[in-house]
């Protein structure tokens, strides 16, 4: 399957589950504020994009987007002639590059200095041990097979 045909795939499915990620994660909200309300955008939001449905709108269209986005940059990895330091900035740009808008437009985070700093702190943290289990994964893998052979 040609490289345009996956990166279409793989953004339809990662534009579903931006959808379903970002109701998921209102309804959560709403449950850890608990006072049986339910808060489908943050009040800067709405104070942003003039009425609550209309933010509810422009956060639902945003995170069906940033799904694609990231859905998409999952080809990065099936790139075979990029060494595996190429995948993993590309991907790494890519996908923190998608990400701050997002947060930082939607009011997922505070706008100031430090919170930017925490945030790509946080972000580029996690982005490491999550890559780190992957590849320790996939090198325990290729171990098997190798043995196997």
């Amino acid at each position: 399957m040609s490289i345009k045909k996956q990166l279409l795939i793989r953004g339809l499915i990662g534009a579903a589950v931006g959808f379903f990620i970002c109701y998921f994660i209102t309804i959560i909200t709403s449950v850890i504020i608990g006072n049986g309300e339910f808060y489908p955008v943050v009040p800067q939001a709405i104070e942003l994009f003039g009425t609550e449905l209309n933010a509810v709108i422009a956060q639902t269209i945003i995170s069906m987007i940033y799904g694609a986005i990231l859905g998409g940059t999952s080809v990065i990895w099936t790139i075979d002639r990029w060494s595996l330091i190429k995948q993993t900035i590309t991907h790494l740009l890519i996908y923190s590059t998608a990400t701050f808008p997002v947060a930082y437009f939607l009011y997922w985070m505070p706008h100031n200095v430090i919170s930017i700093l925490i945030y790509y702190s946080v972000f580029i943290t996690i982005y490491f041990f999550i890559w780190l289990i992957l590849y320790t994964k996939t090198k325990i893998t290729i171990k098997k097979i190798n043995t196997k052979l």
